[in-house]
């Protein structure tokens, strides 16, 4: 899955675009259901409204049920992969909660429960895009004082463990900014493995690892598994191995619970294609072998007649410093099958948007194999996708499988619907647009050519050209994930101006890309900036992503006159001078990435990651945190999940599932806690 999450998408941002009479009367279906659930430090959580799950049939909400209960029982594994003290900082803090009997009006109180809710929504202690260890606001006194009120059986204490030795080891991970300071640290020159806080790897170097898989890897193998996706690698009397994820391995509690829920939705599934997907997937939870993930990606990518899809398991990387090992995450969906319409003419064309890329000829595929699309609604979401969410996703990851049966992309629409109703009249077009003449651009098409940059950067951008034979899929290391999705937003952002979308009547016109084109630059040179800490580096894959393009194209654009940033009043703005030529700006260094990746060509994608992606302009940032704030403004989303209530006959068989959205984040995140903690405390 590539991830789309983008530090200020337009939808979240301006509202809607289309015709008034349309927008006002979407406005008035929407006003009886609230959008906006809670707000804490720079989250605000929000709902997503399940569109249409009333048309499905008994046997598909059952489906959907048994697989939203799949989605939620992993919740645990990733707050363990996510720092080894997570799941006992998050029990301790839920014990505290349940059982405080002081002044909940305090200010330590409110603090203490403001920072459970961030543990909550970052699944652990370290921000869930920053990846740097937020700190508490309450004091270590305190927390020390509710902790020794507290019966032991009421604390996560390992065995003969006394409240003071539990208290000596997690009070500095919690308080002390210079202990597992960053969840994944990308800093040149580093040991990224041992200054990173995240729990896939125990008492080993970078070093170490990566001499580990080096001696895994065969050359010749033209069909790799990916190896270390699911394992944490440990070293233990002078040896370094593996503890593989699995049934039986390690998380076997949460993955044991995954199988179940798998196998009862094998029972309703749609089809014998589907059937087969969950078998497979059921084979790797148990085995954990890389085989039988590589044998399930395929049969998902052909699973194409299934209204019903789903991700479940091990399948992202940007957790991890190297790349390599994947957090937990899932994401229960169903076809929005008008809206799909746009991206089957997107997949249909996918040959012909290859054959005109602007990249060298040696670094395209010559066919394009198995490009499917979709836009879906979203049912349940959970692990890595909860409570952040995706706006698109395009799977699998393993580039022969790309390359030999291609893959699957979607756009998440009532994702996008929540942001954009949550998003009205915030003020943001106002305080950091240049004119009018942009504000109308965004106002008429910013949403609408948002969703088709994310469908371009999904069907058709992961899925674009190639390796160059013997080139390793890891041979850029750390910067291939901000080079993966640079070259797909590239490849997007080079098309969606292309007159052939007009010509297949997916784009209005030929002025409506001005807006993708106009909101990318802005957010890439400014006001992705709101969510970096002042004095800090980009870190996050997609905002190095970002920086790099945008920086790239102004130093290259700036002096033809072709984008600048212009001072006006005081305050900075992005303003677009010539459209056609900052196109020829985006194809020249998407040839570039492009040629990066398909030659494995290390040290020029550090040098253009490093060079353009990773610092940041400190007058610039000071001036874009101040003038954000005072919009009051949230820059991170999450969402609650549906609460789904299966309906029994008289012999316990489901024969419908109702659907409610009554459950608060506080109520959501504890009722979780209660029902979904099923991995121990402490996984060593």
């Amino acid at each position: 899955m590539k991830k789309i999450v983008c530090a200020m998408m337009s939808a979240a941002i301006f509202g809607s675009c289309g015709n008034p009479a349309e927008k006002k009367e979407a406005v008035a279906q929407d006003s009886d259901f609230q959008w906006v659930v809670d707000r804490f430090a720079d989250v605000e959580v929000l709902r997503y409204r399940v569109n249409d799950f009333e048309s499905l049939s008994p046997k598909q909400k059952e489906l959907i049920y048994y697989l939203s209960q799949a989605s939620i029982v992993g919740r645990d594994i990733l707050f363990d992969q996510n720092n080894r003290w997570n799941l006992a900082i998050r029990r301790t803090l839920e014990s505290i909660y349940e059982n405080f009997d002081g002044d909940k009006n305090s200010e330590e109180y409110k603090q203490l429960e403001t920072y459970m809710k961030r543990v909550w929504f970052s699944s652990g202690i370290h921000h869930h895009y920053s990846t740097d260890k937020f700190q508490p606001a309450f004091s270590e006194v305190f927390f020390k004082e509710q902790v020794m009120k507290l019966d032991d059986s009421k604390l996560p204490l390992q065995t003969k463990q006394t409240k003071e030795e539990f208290l000596n080891l997690i009070v500095p991970v919690m308080f002390d900014p210079t202990v597992y300071a960053k969840r994944v640290n990308q800093a040149a020159g580093d040991d990224i493995v041992q200054t990173s806080a995240a729990n896939f790897y125990r008492d080993v170097t970078q070093a170490e690892v990566e001499a580990f898989y080096e001696k895994m890897k065969n050359p010749k193998d033209q069909r790799p598994v990916s190896h270390g996706l699911n394992s944490r690698v440990i070293k233990r009397n002078g040896k370094v191995t593996e503890q593989v994820w699995k049934v039986d391995g390690l998380y076997s509690d949460a993955l044991a619970q995954v199988v179940y829920w798998l196998e009862k939705a094998q029972t309703v599934a749609e089809t014998e294609e589907q059937k087969a997907v969950i078998n497979k997937l059921i084979e790797f939870n148990k085995t954990g072998d890389l085989k039988a993930f590589d044998e399930y990606a395929i049969l998902w990518v052909y699973d194409l007649n299934s209204k019903i899809d789903f991700v479940n398991g091990f399948t992202e990387t940007y957790g991890d410093p190297l790349g390599m090992k994947a957090t937990w995450e899932a994401m229960v969906n169903f076809k929005n099958e008008e809206a799909t319409k746009r991206t089957e003419i997107i997949s249909a064309n996918a040959q012909w948007f290859e054959n005109h890329s602007p990249v060298d000829k040696e670094f395209k595929k010559e066919t394009v194999k198995g490009v499917s699309a979709k836009v879906i609604t979203a049912a349940m979401l959970g692990g890595d996708c909860y409570p952040a969410s995706p706006l698109g996703i395009n799977l699998p990851n393993s580039n022969w499988i790309r390359a030999e049966y291609g893959s699957k992309s979607v756009t998440i629409d009532n994702i996008s619907e929540a942001y954009d109703n949550a998003a009205q009249g915030n003020g943001f077009g106002e305080e950091f647009v240049w004119s009018d003449t942009e504000r109308e651009l965004l106002k008429n098409y910013g949403l609408y050519a948002d969703n088709m940059h994310t469908d371009l950067h999904e069907c058709l951008g992961h899925g674009s050209g190639k390796l160059l034979p013997g080139v390793d899929p890891d041979a850029l290391k750390a910067y291939g994930s901000p080079l993966e999705e640079a070259r797909a937003d590239l490849f997007a952002l080079y098309y969606i101006a292309d007159p052939k979308l007009v010509e297949l009547g997916i784009m209005p016109n030929e002025e409506a890309y001005k807006a993708e084109y106009y909101k990318y630059m802005m957010n890439g040179l400014m006001t992705q900036l709101t969510r970096i800490e002042p004095g800090k580096n980009i870190e996050q894959a997609h905002m190095r992503n970002r920086q790099t393009i945008t920086r790239w194209v102004l130093e290259k654009g700036a002096p033809q006159g072709i984008v600048e940033l212009k001072v006006r009043d005081g305050k900075t703005y992005v303003v677009i001078n010539d459209y056609t030529q900052l196109r020829g700006l985006f194809a020249e260094l998407l040839n570039e990435v492009q040629r990066i990746k398909s030659t494995g060509d290390f040290e020029a994608g550090k040098k253009l990651i490093e060079g353009y992606g990773v610092k940041v302009d400190p007058k610039i940032h000071e001036e874009v945190l101040a003038r954000y704030k005072s919009l009051n403004i949230a820059p991170y989303k999450g969402f609650v999940n549906p609460v789904y209530e299966p309906i029994t006959d008289e012999n316990g068989n489901i024969v419908d599932v109702k659907i409610n959205y009554n459950e608060n984040y506080m109520d959501q995140m504890m009722r979780y806690s209660k029902e979904y903690s099923l991995l121990p405390t402490y996984n060593n």
